[in-house]
């Protein structure tokens, strides 16, 4: 494998309940690209960023990986009942044979870059709010300082706000430390804001309908710019699985 490839698709197909989801999928994700993923739902974009990860295994084809560490972002933050916000943020780095303390310097560090307040860092899952819990997540991901970062539509969950600031602190991060990014998300907005390339996914065929590369590089697109390109892109046919009715009413 090239060693500019972080993760490379090779012929990769997959099955569930004996129905197929995609078949002969390719993909090459270089290092420090962020990829987006979409497609409606049923397309298998959450099912390639799972065996891209390591958490099912493919019915065939091929998976090599050219990092050493990765960072997971699910839709739920999974954060652990009975461990405080900063032993969540913490857990990952256990393997690393570093000591509670140093382990919890630098989950705090992370917490306060993500927005998160000293106050919160001995409260429990319970006592924090939706958007506090799925700051934690991203937090504890990063902490980890991953070469690969697997994100699955983290910020569908949240409010606008929090949205938009945790897509730039993505957009921020990855091009601070030059990691690689995979991201399933239904919004091509959100897409068009943090991601490199986009990779379309039928929902019918599972096949790839469009593999775009937009203009300009994450975090230098203007508003009107990703509004506008949004808009032209909800026309085109290659794109048109994302807007159908079907889609809408979920």
């Amino acid at each position: 494998m090239n060693d500019a490839i972080a993760l490379h698709f090779e012929r990769v197909g997959h099955a569930f309940l004996g129905r197929t989801l995609f078949e002969d999928f390719d993909l090459d994700v270089a290092k420090g690209e962020t990829v987006a993923l979409l497609g409606p739902s049923g397309s298998g974009k959450t099912t390639i960023l799972q065996i891209a990860a390591g958490i099912i295994e493919p019915v065939k084809g091929r998976l090599q990986r050219g990092y050493r560490r990765q960072g997971l972002v699910f839709q739920e933050p999974r954060l652990l009942p009975w461990m405080t916000l900063i032993d969540n943020i913490a857990y990952g780095l256990a393997a690393e044979g570093m000591s509670k303390r140093e382990r919890r310097q630098i989950a705090s560090a992370f917490a306060l870059e993500v927005g998160l307040e000293e106050t919160d860092f001995t409260k429990y899952p319970v006592e924090l709010s939706g958007g506090m819990r799925q700051r934690a997540g991203v937090a504890r991901a990063l902490s980890v300082n991953p070469d690969m970062l697997f994100l699955d539509e983290p910020f569908s969950a949240v409010d606008v706000g929090l949205r938009r600031h945790l897509q730039d602190l993505l957009i921020a991060a990855a091009t601070r430390r030059g990691f690689s990014t995979l991201l399933v998300t239904h919004d091509l907005y959100e897409a068009l804001r943090v991601a490199n390339r986009l990779i379309v996914l039928s929902g019918f065929a599972g096949r790839v309908l469009a593999n775009y590369l937009p203009d300009g590089q994450p975090g230098q697109r203007q508003e009107r710019m990703i509004f506008e390109e949004a808009e032209r892109l909800s026309r085109d046919p290659a794109f048109g699985e994302l807007f159908s009715a079907r889609e809408r009413r979920r």
